[in-house]
């Protein structure tokens, strides 16, 4: 099998699961505990925020961790607007966001009652200056929009839009999910309020993530019990997944000079081949502003979970957009934002590369999917 799917999970850094291992059996305290192994608990977990925070440039009090980027997602949308529940206020989101942020955004509108807004994104998916500044409102408390989407790999411009949320008082989210493997998730630079990320996107395990919070903005906590990361998510800390996700983001960013050179060549590669190859194919996504392991494409009049199960008895492993999505019958909304008609849109792929990705396996790839994507349109025609 020629996994082709970086964008849905990566798989554990070797180095990673060293630095996890020794929490598993010999030092398994529990970091509440005052006994020495509590300590020796506690002191990795205070370490590996250190590291984070090295890396996001901001205080070791401002990293919480928890159990993914979605949950990161969650805390943010909804402790950002439940602790201004007593006032009527807008939330600003796209529906080109993960479902982490855009079903949690529907539902805080549909039930607590915040009035919801969507902003505009262009043909390639990106969210404009001007499409927020078009959106702000004296009313508005929170903007989420994504720092690099998931399915087409567009990166928005978030210093940009954060500096628009800043000057209307205005917090801003994002959804560094995806990003943070391959772009600089400085949050001063880019100015955010606060940050998810999810450990399992850059060789990190499944199962941790963590929201930055910039001191002195109001979140309400969404589990509570213990007092465990700053009294804003309760919970005995995940100890060897807390090391392991530290030491996968600092070694993300260490190496993301590295890691941008050995994949972007093969991206843009697939990019140019698929579309002079294949008939009736269009790249999705901004063509320069986009991840550089991430080609995304649409083909007129194919079943996109068919041509997925055809490149994965030929031995690829690929996805038709977000994990979170693969296999519904639907559209992608987020292919649909972009103004696509659904003959185009049901014919979705993403191609995602990473670090044991090879140039033999992309020209194997290459060779197989003209005309498997031909085979399929043929079924789809009967």
């Amino acid at each position: 099998m020629i996994y082709l799917d970086y964008a849905a999970t990566t798989p554990v850094d070797e180095r990673v699961l060293a630095k996890m291992m020794p929490y598993f059996r010999d030092s398994f305290g529990n970091p509440s505990s005052i006994h020495r192994l509590g300590q020796k608990a506690e002191a990795a977990v205070d370490e590996a925020r250190e590291k984070v925070a090295a890396v996001l440039g901001c205080r070791s009090d401002e990293v919480i961790f928890t159990s993914c980027g979605s949950e990161a997602d969650n805390l943010a949308l909804r402790g950002a607007m439940m602790a201004h529940k007593d006032s009527t206020k807008w939330l600003l989101t796209a529906k080109t966001e993960h479902h982490a942020v855009s079903k949690t955004a529907i539902q805080l509108e549909k039930e607590y009652g915040f009035p919801l807004e969507w902003l505009d994104v262009n043909e390639h998916g990106m969210v404009t200056v001007e499409s927020l500044k078009k959106a702000v409102c004296n009313n508005t408390t929170l903007a989420s929009v994504m720092y690099a989407n998931n399915e087409i790999g567009t990166i928005n411009p978030i210093s940009d839009l954060a500096q628009i949320a800043k000057a209307n008082h205005i917090l801003f989210h994002t959804d560094a999910v995806q990003a943070a493997a391959y772009l600089d998730v400085n949050v001063n630079k880019l100015g955010v309020d606060l940050m998810s990320l999810g450990g399992h996107k850059f060789y990190g395990p499944k199962g941790v993530g963590a929201l930055y919070v910039r001191k002195g903005t109001k979140l309400m906590p969404h589990l509570t019990g213990g007092g465990q990361e700053f009294s804003l998510r309760a919970g005995t800390h995940n100890v060897p997944y807390i090391v392991g996700f530290a030491e996968a983001l600092h070694l993300a960013a260490t190496e993301r000079v590295e890691r941008i050179a050995h994949v972007q060549p093969m991206r843009d590669h697939i990019i140019g081949s698929v579309l002079e190859t294949i008939p009736d194919s269009k790249l999705t996504g901004h063509p320069e502003q986009r991840l550089p392991n991430h080609a995304s494409f649409i083909f007129k009049d194919v079943d996109g979970n068919l041509l997925l199960q055809m490149l994965d008895a030929a031995g690829f492993a690929c996805s038709s957009g977000s994990a979170c999505k693969t296999g519904n019958p639907e559209p992608s909304e987020v292919i649909t934002a972009l103004g696509h008609s659904r003959e185009w849109a049901l014919g979705s792929l993403r191609i995602t590369l990473g670090a044991d990705t090879t140039a033999e396996h992309v020209e194997s790839f290459l060779k197989s999917l003209p005309s498997l994507v031909e085979k399929a349109r043929l079924i789809n025609h009967r």
